[in-house]
């Protein structure tokens, strides 16, 4: 589409003129009320050539007159940095197992592995890519940290994706060639905070909205309404006291003495009490597998009712609310920016 660019100065500011030759399918985008086709193709030949340009403008020239004028979102843009050793190739991981051996796999083979594991099938492709910058994002931070990244931890467990085969079965190729597809085209891609790599901050879905943390910044309230449509939102499990003394190691009537004595604002359990017995939300969650700490409880005189909605911590990304952005054609960029609207997203190129 543009054939070539050039950066000039008007002594106010850096302005990017982008060269084209008029032919049908540019006049019908100039022309269309549809979308911002032609602002994204802009976008892309910028990151796809890696130009180095800080402005906000971009005219258009087409046949040597400008026609049009764009002005460039920078709380959309990626910023570049020049770097060779981190593409998905060169980039090694030191993969320590359980057992405390330590292999080494490219950047890439471990993105297939952590994807394949830690996301829901049947994802849109942007989506797919979210999730790809948040964990190569966690590949960075923890190699720069601690030179090495375990197979099992709080934020991501690695299996390799050729084990998938026998899950996946005739979809196993289908699946790789997405992700591998999502892991690509954002090729040395990451995220930053005050220019520190974040944590990968992901959950299934919220319970409407995500819980901001004040040990990270970068964690913020944000709606996720859609949420309210995952199948995962509600979960209703009952526990008999039977159940409940064997877990707790207490009597049927202290079990009945269990009160939430402390909730944040987005609704999430932060402390409850049995008896004399204090539990974080989190605590609490884990004895009885819960899928979130959006807790309430129905005490019946068989057993205890616990509702939950959500699924996960309920901070960061929320997979299913960026999945149903992805599907009105937001980019994984837009997807990031929106549920982490204080990170910058940068680019090793």
């Amino acid at each position: 589409m543009f054939y070539r660019y050039e950066i000039r100065n008007n002594g106010k500011e850096d302005i990017l003129y982008l060269y084209l030759t008029m032919n049908y399918e540019f006049s019908k985008e100039l022309d269309s009320n549809e979308g911002n086709k032609i602002e994204e193709n802009a976008e892309a030949f910028i990151k796809n050539n890696s130009i180095d340009f800080s402005g906000n403008k971009i005219y258009l020239v087409v046949d040597g007159i400008i026609v049009k004028t764009l002005e460039m979102d920078k709380q959309n843009e990626t910023i570049n940095i020049k770097n060779n050793n981190y593409s998905n190739n060169l980039f090694t991981i030191n993969l320590k197992d359980k057992n405390n051996i330590i292999t080494k796999i490219d950047l890439k083979t471990y993105l297939l592995g952590v994807i394949a594991t830690n996301s829901i099938l049947d994802l849109e492709i942007d989506t797919i890519k979210a999730l790809v910058l948040l964990y190569r994002t966690y590949a960075y931070k923890k190699m720069k940290e601690d030179n090495t990244i375990s197979v099992i931890d709080n934020f991501s467990i690695y299996t390799p994706i050729e084990n998938y085969k026998t899950i996946w079965k005739k979809d196993y190729q289908y699946y790789y060639d997405r992700i591998e597809k999502a892991i690509d085209e954002t090729n040395g891609e990451f995220l930053t905070y005050e220019d520190n790599y974040i944590l990968p901050f992901i959950h299934i879905c919220s319970n409407s909205i995500t819980e901001a943390n004040n040990n990270y910044p970068y964690l913020e309230k944000i709606n996720s309404l859609w949420d309210y449509a995952s199948p995962n939102y509600l979960e209703i499990k009952d526990y008999n006291y039977d159940e409940l003394e064997k877990i707790f190691n207490m009597k049927k009537k202290e079990m009945k003495k269990i009160t939430i004595i402390e909730i944040s604002k987005s609704n999430l359990v932060k402390k409850i009490k049995i008896n004399n017995t204090a539990y974080t939300g989190d605590e609490f969650r884990k004895l009885l597998n819960l899928k979130s700490t959006d807790i309430n409880m129905i005490v019946n005189p068989t057993h205890i009712r616990f509702i939950t909605k959500g699924w996960g911590h309920n901070m960061g990304l929320s997979e299913f609310g960026a999945n149903e952005l992805a599907k009105q054609e937001l980019s994984y960029i837009k997807i990031l920016n929106y549920y982490f609207p204080k990170v910058k997203i940068k680019r090793y190129i």
